[in-house]
């Protein structure tokens, strides 16, 4: 494999090619590195690969923008501008939730448009509505703006911000911090469900991820035309215009470690690939338990990282349409009658429910060119317990999918069945099996308080020095501008490339 042994800049090497490897290659790249970026798959993304199947496009992970001056920053390192070559639309509303009764709630950016949604399910809440708000950009301020990008390398770090999360009720979930301002439990469900997109449990995540709201309200929510992958493959090309390399079909088996710091990876073909550090963006239980051996970890032992909770699974169900189904928006939210109960089942039972809530994408609202001519492309996912339910999905997956398209053809989608022109689906054991998520785990270790922050596998690892790692497992956590944010931290832990010269 040549990884350009002839130019003399300090080595990175780079495992895995999701956002946070493609932006920590990036922002490296940028600081003088020399960067090798090695992809077991056989094209860039990880969880944000794409499918084309009969010619529909599905994107197999993110489908929204919420803070796009994470990936701004990314081509103004490069010398250009990310409207250059991605654009960018505004999506409104946000999503529409539709409960298990028929009521509909659109959720948007429209402050009036929202005042008048909930006064219409229930006056009383408008003002906590007001107060809502003003928590969740103080909640922001501080999860987000001031230590969204900091590394937590030290427990004095943790000491120093307990104050301001006592300040911020960070102690409790977001449903209870929800449960203070709304009383109707139509509005609690739908300003507290936001932190299972990112594997949380709205009942046991820490309120800070409450920030959500003000992030989507500050910077809008948006679709990158064409689909996600075109951020990819624009990342793709700013890296490859930097000097660096991305090798596909290429899976690591090891870092290599001598004297307590990384010195490289092994390749599962047994090809050693030196580096002056390694980054990675693999799942950060994955990265510990499989990659370094036992005898150079002391703080992420397979104890440890087996006693660990992890997030939800995700069945997900790409289909394309004969026809279009014009009423239906972009995102939608698709609840079924349980709603505390199904997250117990999910979370702690690890039990595979007959009733199940969905999140329905319907890209060609915005994009109809992701389809062909006067049809749809969709994807329904459905948040599952994660492996440690024991699931059969092999025998379990075709009739879980039939019992989605049973409802969606009930509700939003009738007909549906007789419509569907293409298919295909990812459940648990793919996440597990195709992209190394410990557990079939969607977004690594849940984040709940004791698993965030300086309790979170480190940006710099703790074990090993000269290994960094980056991505939802990792601080800040899931999500795109986590993980964004994630490669972000590297500017500050990793030194510059100067150190090694």
């Amino acid at each position: 494999m040549d990884t350009s042994t002839w130019d003399r800049r300090p080595h990175a090497v780079i495992i895995g090619s999701g956002f946070g490897g493609l932006a920590a290659a990036v922002r490296l790249g940028a600081r003088g590195y020399r960067v090798t970026i090695l992809e077991r798959l056989d094209a860039p993304g990880g969880r944000a690969c794409v499918h084309r199947q009969d010619g529909f496009t599905f994107d197999a992970g993110p489908t929204i923008v919420t803070a796009p001056f994470l990936l701004e920053e990314l081509w103004q390192l490069c010398g250009r501008r990310l409207a250059d070559d991605v654009e960018l639309r505004p999506i409104s509303p946000f999503f529409s939730m539709r409960f298990d009764d028929g009521e509909i709630f659109e959720y948007s950016g429209d402050d009036d448009a929202m005042r008048k949604q909930i006064k219409r399910l229930s006056p009383a809440d408008v003002p906590g509505y007001e107060r809502f708000l003003r928590a969740s950009a103080s909640i922001f301020k501080v999860g987000f703006e001031e230590l969204g990008d900091v590394p937590f390398n030290s427990w004095k770090d943790m000491a120093r911000i307990v104050p301001e999360m006592v300040r911020l009720s960070s102690y409790r979930t977001v449903y209870g911090l929800v449960s203070r301002y709304f009383k109707d439990p139509r509005l609690r469900i739908a300003f507290s469900f936001h932190p299972l997109l990112i594997g949380g449990n709205p009942f046991t995540v820490t309120s800070i991820y409450a920030l959500i709201t003000h992030l989507k309200h500050r910077w809008g929510v948006t679709f990158a035309m064409g689909g996600t992958g075109q951020l990819v493959q624009g990342l793709v090309r700013l890296i490859e215009g930097n000097g660096g390399i991305i090798c596909y079909s290429a899976d690591v088996r090891s870092i290599t470690v001598a004297d307590g710091a990384a010195t490289g990876v092994e390749l599962v073909t047994g090809e050693r690939i030196p580096a002056n550090i390694v980054v990675s963006n693999a799942d950060s239980a994955w990265t510990y338990r499989y990659l370094l051996p036992p005898s150079v970890r002391r703080r992420w032992t397979d104890r440890r990282i087996d006693r660990a909770r992890y997030s939800n699974g995700l069945f997900v169900w790409y289909f394309g349409t004969r026809r279009q189904y014009r009423d239906v928006a972009h995102h939608t939210i698709v609840l079924g009658p349980r709603y505390r109960e199904l997250l117990q089942d999910i979370f702690e039972k690890h039990t595979l429910a007959s009733d199940f809530s969905l999140y329905l994408h319907r890209p060609t609202a915005t994009d109809p060119s992701l389809a062909p001519p006067g049809c749809d492309a969709f994807y329904a996912l459905s948040p599952v317990p994660n492996l440690r339910g024991q699931i059969d999905w092999c025998e379990r997956a075709e009739p879980y999918r039939r019992a989605i398209a049973d409802r969606l053809s009930q509700t939003l989608l009738p007909g549906l069945e007789a419509e569907i022109v293409t298919s295909r689906i990812a459940t648990p054991q793919d996440f597990q099996d195709r992209l190394l998520s410990f557990r079939g785990a969607g977004f690594g270790l849940e984040p709940i308080l004791s698993q965030s922050a300086w309790f979170r596998p480190h940006n710099r690892s703790e074990d090993v020095k000269r290994l960094y790692l980056v991505g939802h497992g990792t601080h800040p956590g899931a999500g795109l501008p986590g993980v964004l944010s994630s490669a972000r931290i590297l500017d500050t832990v990793v030194p510059d490339a100067a150190a090694f010269c």
